[in-house]
C-alpha cells in the first residue's frame, strides 16, 4: 500500500509557475499509474494530467494541455507537475493520485474513482 505525500503548493500571480511534487513510499513506485486532479469547493475532483509506470507516456486534460507538464523520477519514487502559465480559475486543491491496477486509456485515466490511493492535497491560488 502506498502513501503519497504532495508539496509545492501556494499563491502566485496569473501567468506565474509552480512545481508540485508528490512523494510516494510504502509501495513499489514503479507499479503505479500516478495522476493529479484538482478540486475546488462544491465540486468533484477534476482529472488534470496522468503518466504511465516508466514515464513514456503522458495524457493531459485540454484545460492544461500545453501548460502543465507532468513527469516522474522512479529511483526519487516521486511525482511531479510543472505548472506554467497559470491562471486563477487554475486555483484548486491538487491531489495526486495512484493505482496499480488501472488501465493506460484516457477514459479510464480521467475517471478518479479508479485510483486507489489519494494524497491529502496541496492548495494552489493563483491571484489576477
Amino acid at each position: 500500500q502506498v502513501q503519497l505525500v504532495e508539496s509545492g503548493g501556494g499563491l502566485v500571480q496569473a501567468g506565474g509557475s509552480l512545481r508540485l511534487s508528490c512523494a510516494a513510499s510504502g509501495g513499489t513506485f514503479s507499479s503505479y499509474v500516478m495522476g493529479w486532479f484538482r478540486q475546488t469547493p462544491g465540486k468533484e475532483h477534476e482529472f488534470v494530467t496522468a503518466i504511465n509506470r516508466k514515464g513514456g507516456r503522458t495524457y493531459y486534460a485540454d484545460s492544461v494541455k500545453g501548460r502543465f507538464t507532468i513527469s516522474r523520477d522512479n529511483a526519487k519514487n516521486t511525482v511531479y507537475l510543472q505548472m506554467n502559465s497559470l491562471k486563477p480559475e487554475d486555483s484548486a486543491v491538487y491531489y495526486c493520485a495512484a493505482d496499480q491496477d488501472i488501465a493506460y486509456i484516457n477514459d479510464i485515466l480521467r475517471v478518479g474513482s479508479k485510483y486507489n490511493y489519494w494524497g491529502q492535497g496541496t492548495q494552489v491560488t493563483v491571484s489576477s
